[in-house]
């Protein structure tokens, strides 16, 4: 009876610390959990701003202005446009 009662004893105390020993794994990477989903919700908002710079830094209008400005570059007139044509058919000459 003794034997059976230490056993059981030492049975309980086995369960007793397996069971602190996972709520204390569960409590660490709960938190790591945590700090990983504040990272990732950091990282949507950056991506989310990074989006609307390129779309206003890429905006047909900013990028004419900045050719006209400080490239000196210009829309050509009519009689200065001249149209390429490649006949596909044509074999090609190699260098």
């Amino acid at each position: 009876m003794v034997k059976r009662l230490a056993l059981l004893t030492v049975g309980v105390m086995a369960c007793a610390f397996t069971v602190i020993e996972l709520r204390h794994r569960n409590r660490l990477l709960f938190a790591e959990l945590q700090t990983v989903t504040h990272e990732r919700d950091a990282l949507n908002t950056e991506w989310g701003q990074l989006l609307l710079e390129q779309g206003a830094w890429s905006e047909q209008r900013r990028v004419e202005e900045t050719a006209r400005a400080r490239l000196g570059m210009a829309l050509p007139a009519g009689d200065q446009v001249v149209v390429v044509r490649v006949d596909k058919a044509a074999p090609r000459v190699k260098p």
